[in-house]
């Protein structure tokens, strides 16, 4: 790492599993970025990584933990005033998206987090590539109370102030867990289109343990993060929207299955958000309803 005292200093952490062909130019693009102090390391996730380029640095975990936690172990082994989360098959396609992301921070003392436009290498964003219920325009830049957890830029200190992204999750709403703690603590975050990283536009599989985690996840989101009497209407909503979304009585039941998992507990702490906070996601255009 050099010592431009001058220079943003990023702290980068990829997982992988060794399942991504794009992972080597996923790694030259991130060691391409100019104008920062760069520290990197790649986290094997049950593994030990495969093709990492010479002098960066690697964690070989005995078993896969999961995304958030991994990704929380890599964070404790880099340095850097901000940390940016980098899928193991997305691509930086300008050497200075890291800079242009590390300089919207440093512009607004308020930010906690900068979320980039993902993009596939056609230009084409999926609607769940943007982090806002009005996703039709991914060109809008704006406030958001959500993020992108695979392609994102947050700030050291507020990250390490609540703790993290919830490791036991495992996989799945971990990212709006993070961001409704960081919006607790007074902080925002901000959606960059014009800051592009491609990936490819592959649809995510749905499987027995995606309907069982994403239910259970998203009771323990409520039970960790909102004011009790949000807690049943939070819930409510959601159970609705996935009852008309899916209409398959196969993963319904597995979802309901996830749904009563997250219900007996193992949510952690719980750590309600205030209703100032909660004023604060309805007036920036996402209520914690929904």
């Amino acid at each position: 790492m050099s010592t431009g005292a001058s220079r943003p200093t990023v702290g980068a952490v990829v997982l992988t599993m060794n399942d991504r062909t794009e992972f080597r130019e996923a790694m030259t693009s991130l060691l391409a970025q100019e104008g920062i102090d760069l520290d990197v390391v790649v986290v094997g996730n049950g593994c030990e990584p495969d093709h990492v380029p010479d002098g960066v640095r690697t964690i070989a975990l005995p078993e896969n933990v999961g995304i958030p936690e991994g990704r929380n172990i890599g964070a404790r082994h880099v340095q850097g005033e901000h940390l940016f989360f980098f899928d193991n098959d997305a691509v930086l396609p300008t050497t200075d998206a890291l800079a242009q992301l590390a300089g919207a921070l440093a512009h607004d003392p308020g930010l906690a987090y900068v979320q980039p436009r993902i993009a596939a290498p056609d230009g084409t964003t999926l609607r769940r590539w943007v982090p806002r219920l009005r996703a039709g325009d991914p060109t809008r830049p704006g406030t958001v109370t959500v993020m992108a957890e695979g392609v994102v830029m947050i700030r050291r200190d507020p990250f390490d102030a609540v703790g993290g992204w919830p490791g036991h999750y495992f996989l799945f709403h971990e990212g709006i867990d993070l961001a409704w703690r960081l919006w607790d603590s007074g902080y925002t975050g901000r959606y960059l289109p014009e800051i592009i990283v491609n990936h490819p536009a592959t649809d995510p599989a749905r499987h027995d343990t995606y309907y069982r985690l994403n239910a259970r996840n998203r009771v323990w989101l409520t039970r960790r993060n909102l004011p009790l009497p949000l807690i049943p209407l939070h819930l409510a909503t959601w159970a609705l929207v996935t009852a008309w979304r899916l209409r398959n009585p196969a993963a319904l039941r597995i979802t309901a299955s996830g749904f009563a998992e997250g219900l007996r507990g193992g949510h952690g702490p719980r750590q309600p958000m205030s209703w100032h906070t909660v004023a604060r996601l309805t007036r920036a255009g996402r209520p914690p309803l929904v």
